[in-house]
């Protein structure tokens, strides 16, 4: 009765808008949930990049092409799936996310999706559903599941905060300044025994 929850970008996989950035020499690009707490406000600034340079959705997408997950991630997740139930929530959309989940062995993955126009230019997003991390942790919770979660920014701190157990993995320290009640991790081995240890307290509650 019991799921983990994890964020994917900066948790699994390196973080897509950064990995396009250093690809492209644009260092605007770089600008991440770590940096701006709005994700609608971050969103549309990105849209704007795009075409203000005239990138296309196959620009990213070949970017993402020659991505791999994090150091040790594939077999953090193999291992947490031998044991728990895991959802990862994320952010990123659809458009991008294929590749990386197939060097991952596809684990469920809730994100969102993007509009591209007949030039391939990407025109708009489409939130699955607005801070959609914290809704799906009360879904699951309504469900009567205990949900353990981790993640890196402050688009987690909704699901990590509605989790009953919240963790924070590779975080910047700007962000774990301002919600020390969330334990950090720097590697995956801290974050299982912690996720274990949790799990263990949950199931006598």
């Amino acid at each position: 009765m019991q799921i983990v929850c994890l964020d994917l970008e900066g948790v699994l996989i390196p973080e897509i808008w950064i990995a396009f950035s250093q690809r492209t020499g644009i260092p605007e690009f770089s600008r991440t949930t770590r940096d701006e707490p709005d994700y609608n406000k971050l969103m549309q600034y990105r849209l704007d990049l795009l075409r203000q340079h005239g990138l296309k959705m196959q620009d990213i997408q070949a970017v993402i092409s020659g991505m791999a997950p994090l150091d040790g991630a594939k077999d953090f997740l193999d291992g947490l799936r031998s044991q728990y139930q895991v959802i990862i929530l994320s952010d990123t959309f659809y458009d991008f996310a294929d590749p990386l989940m197939r060097q991952l062995g596809r684990p469920t993955l809730m994100c969102h999706r993007l509009e591209t126009d007949a030039e391939g230019f990407v025109v708009a997003y489409h939130l699955r559903q607005p801070n959609q991390k914290f809704h799906a942790v009360n879904a699951l919770k309504s469900l009567n599941f205990k949900v353990i979660a981790a993640g890196d920014s402050y688009n987690d701190t909704g699901m990590l905060g509605a989790a009953d157990a919240g963790f924070f993995i590779h975080p910047p320290a700007s962000i774990v300044s301002q919600f020390p009640q969330y334990p950090v991790h720097h590697d995956y081995a801290s974050l299982r025994a912690s996720i274990d240890a949790a799990a263990q307290r949950l199931a006598t509650t």
